[in-house]
């Protein structure tokens, strides 16, 4: 009878088991991986050998746990407390019936896998810009790190009548080598800019002067967005028509006004016969392009793809046209201090201008020519808000959708994600929208840093997510996120790191990068070091 009672009792530990499974991810160039499930009393915690072999199945003490912060593991042991508040709670620690466990491992299975494939991998392997703060990549992001704001007065013509008179205007802008004189006097500065930042990416990726011809080039594409394109081109275009009549318009009026002709002649330079053409989704741009090439790699249809966004808005109709749509800040008397993303005393964005340009390109053709692999591309997505026009949805739901479907086609957990480079215009809206839709996707924002370009640079428009994509790149090599500049009061909902004034120390994991436009047009894109 005794035997009986005791089988009898061993039946019924075994119905409260206490199910345990880990999802299978890469992180920090290892795989933390269980194949099995562990099987134990309820009272006793299940354990995990992170660096063991996905065989393993079984365990039997908690001292083989390495704590989980993030995917980050420890050699420290973890109390049931501990497990309960970490992401193991939400995740997968779970105590169940066995009916319950296998739905659990139903979801694991499906769980996104990153890429392995080198034909569909993508990594960067060069950068290039065209910044307030010059040309090189390097000088960019140190300034940015300083802490220094590139805004002031607008002097490229008189804004003394306008509500706003200040932006983050480009000075003593040179494309000596980059593009011969004549053309140089004709081009729109939207092309100007992308010629510059598209070849300077390339010789950052190995690939300029006759190295190039060395690469199939009918397999290397591009794709340079732009919000507004020529805009200084059509602007004098049409003060030609009004005042001189038609026959005084210059044939260039329409090549270097549309938005794609930016891609095409760099193609036409330098002899780029892949997928070629431009995204125009408003300040949400370049990521759109970021996406799309991604896309282009993975199908096979390209091998390397010259992407970003290039913006040269800074004339009288572009600023008179933000003005009238009551978007900018007006604060005339401190410009340095006027985009302050998250603080209460925002009241608008400043204008800036520029173009950011990364290299993308298959790790198996990177791998095969020896390029400079700088970090990697894992994923991307693309959604609509389908709200209004100009404003964003309050609860952040189409920005909510966008970032968990980026970190599904990444293949990456939320736990993963411990940077942030944020749209975070300066603006009285969207700001707030933003960090709502952050908080749905992350529940647990103690480890995330989120920080704000914009607040130094200004927004950029149609180019702002490559030159924010950069400084991402830039976090992720150096190790220092530069800090959020203007953070005098900030805003009581914004419970993250905004690293707020001052640079930080900080190994980025995981980054995404954030870009929304007019029109509800949402896109995210997702970086990572890059691990062989």
């Amino acid at each position: 009878m005794r035997e009986r009672a005791r089988e009898t009792e061993r039946e019924s530990e075994r119905e409260s088991v206490c199910w345990f499974a880990f999802v299978d991810v890469e992180v920090r160039g290892f795989e933390a991986a269980m194949a099995g499930l562990c099987f134990m009393k309820s009272s006793v915690a299940a354990c995990l050998d992170l660096k063991a072999s996905s065989s393993s199945s079984s365990c039997d003490s908690r001292t083989c746990f390495g704590e989980y912060r993030g995917l980050r593991p420890t050699d420290a042991p973890l109390s049931d407390a501990s497990l309960l508040r970490s992401g193991f709670s939400e995740l997968t620690f779970v105590h169940m019936k066995e009916s319950r466990a296998r739905n659990i491992t139903s979801q694991i299975a499906n769980a996104p896998k990153r890429e392995r494939d080198p034909k569909k991998r993508i990594v960067i392997t060069g950068m290039g810009l065209v910044s307030v703060f010059g040309n090189n990549v390097d000088i960019y992001y140190e300034k940015l790190l300083e802490g220094q704001s590139g805004i002031g007065p607008i002097d490229r013509f008189d804004a003394s009548k306008f509500p706003t008179r200040f932006a983050g205007q480009i000075h003593n802008f040179s494309s000596e080598g980059y593009i011969d004189g004549k053309n140089d006097r004709r081009l729109d500065d939207c092309l100007r800019y992308c010629l510059v930042s598209g070849k300077k990416a390339l010789e950052n990726a190995d690939l300029g002067g006759d190295k190039l011809c060395k690469i199939d080039r009918e397999r290397v594409g591009v794709i340079i967005g732009s919000g507004m394109g020529g805009l200084t081109v059509f602007s004098d275009g049409v003060q030609a028509l009004i005042e001189k009549g038609c026959k005084k318009i210059t044939p260039f009026f329409i090549p270097y006004a549309i938005t794609n002709m930016g891609s095409a002649l760099l193609a036409i330079d330098l002899g780029l016969m892949g997928p070629n053409y431009s995204i125009s989704t408003a300040c949400a741009t370049s990521n759109y392009c970021f996406y799309a090439a991604a896309n282009h790699i993975r199908r096979g249809e390209a091998d390397v793809m010259v992407v970003g966004g290039t913006e040269a808005p800074i004339i009288p109709v572009g600023v008179g046209g933000f003005v009238a749509c009551r978007a900018l800040s007006q604060r005339n008397d401190d410009p340095q201090t006027a985009s302050r993303p998250w603080d209460r005393a925002r009241e608008g964005f400043v204008m800036g201008e520029g173009a950011g340009v990364l290299v993308m390109e298959s790790l198996e053709h990177a791998m095969k020519r020896g390029a400079p692999i700088i970090a990697e591309y894992l994923g991307g997505a693309v959604t609509c808000d389908a709200y209004h026009m100009t404003d964003p949805r309050s609860d952040g739901l189409g920005v909510s959708t966008c970032i968990e479907k980026s970190l599904q086609d990444a293949g990456v957990s939320k736990e993963e994600v411990n940077y942030i480079n944020a749209h975070a215009t300066s603006t009285v809206v969207g700001d707030l929208a933003e960090v709502n839709a952050v908080k749905k996707v992350f529940k647990d924002t103690s480890e995330i840093k989120m920080n704000a370009t914009k607040s130094m640079i200004g927004h950029c428009l149609g180019s702002a997510g490559g030159l924010e994509a950069i400084a991402t790149i830039k976090a992720i090599t150096t190790g220092w996120l530069h800090p959020t500049i203007n953070q005098f009061d900030p805003e009581p909902a914004v419970t993250f790191d905004t690293v707020p004034n001052v640079k930080k120390q900080h190994e980025v994991h995981v980054g995404i990068s954030n870009s929304f436009g007019f029109g509800g047009h949402n896109s995210v894109v997702v970086f990572a070091p890059f691990r062989p």
